[in-house]
């Protein structure tokens, strides 16, 4: 089946699900997996959910459900342990919202951001030297990159390096990098009057970034934002961003 989970890719996500080991048994997780990743990858409104992942409430219950219990946060946390941390880029990338998104009645609190494009989100994101995401956050889409940017980069090891464009020279940014025994090697803006160690040779692998943008916008539910509430929309993000892991996983085994 298109988008569904293959067996090396299940092996090394089960063991991080909730297990329930009372009650009545729970529907089988991977095919409600399967089911969930179907939507990310096609975009489809969850009421299109083929027969065959089973009932689509089931599946919408089980998004909603982890979500709020961080299920998906400790999946992601668990296995980007192999990441290469020791270099991080951070940038960010905008998503126009779908208008069954922006019905909501009241956008504060839920990511929302006017802009020119109409109602857009931003997708923060730190990768590590492989591109592979270690942290993902979004805002509305009219905040600054380097709102989000400190509170992105709190797992940053002692000595690592921070990769990022023009838009995150900030002295707070590089101050908070600092205090953290690490460098950060951004490119001055024009009206910088202090001189900083700046190294073009190394600025070359921040493409990364880009790349993972690129790649987690192959999933149609992130490449437009359909989810009203942030939450749930933030949620995708993440399983977008396990899916890369696991793809890693399969390829290195």
């Amino acid at each position: 089946m298109r988008y569904a989970l293959s067996d090396l890719e299940w092996q090394s996500i089960a063991p991080v699900l909730p297990h329930k080991s009372r009650g009545i048994p729970r529907v089988n997780d991977r095919r409600v997996l399967n089911g969930i990743f179907w939507i990310l990858r096609s975009g489809a409104p969850w009421r299109d959910l083929p027969e065959r992942y089973g009932p689509y409430t089931t599946c919408y219950n089980r998004f909603v459900r982890w979500r709020r219990a961080g299920v998906w946060d400790c999946v992601l946390t668990a296995i980007s342990q192999r990441s290469v941390a020791e270099v991080q880029m951070i940038d960010s990338t905008i998503v126009r919202a779908h208008q069954h998104a922006s019905c909501v009645a009241n956008h504060k609190g839920e990511g929302f951001g006017r802009s020119r494009g109409g109602l857009t989100t931003k997708i923060h994101a730190v990768v590590d030297a492989h591109g592979l995401p270690i942290n993902v956050a979004i805002t509305g889409g009219q905040q600054h990159d380097s709102v989000a940017a400190c509170a992105m980069l709190e797992g940053l090891p002692s000595g690592g390096l921070v990769l990022a464009d023009k838009a995150y020279d900030a002295a707070e940014i590089r101050a908070f990098v600092n205090s953290r025994g690490g460098w950060a090697n951004i490119p001055p803006r024009r009206n910088r009057r202090d001189p900083i160690c700046f190294s073009p040779y190394l600025y070359r692998q921040r493409n990364h970034v880009e790349r993972f943008f690129n790649r987690i916008k192959h999933f149609r539910r992130i490449a437009t934002r359909y989810e009203k509430r942030a939450d749930n929309f933030l949620a995708f993000v993440k399983l977008a961003a396990i899916r890369l892991w696991l793809r890693v996983y399969e390829s290195t085994t």
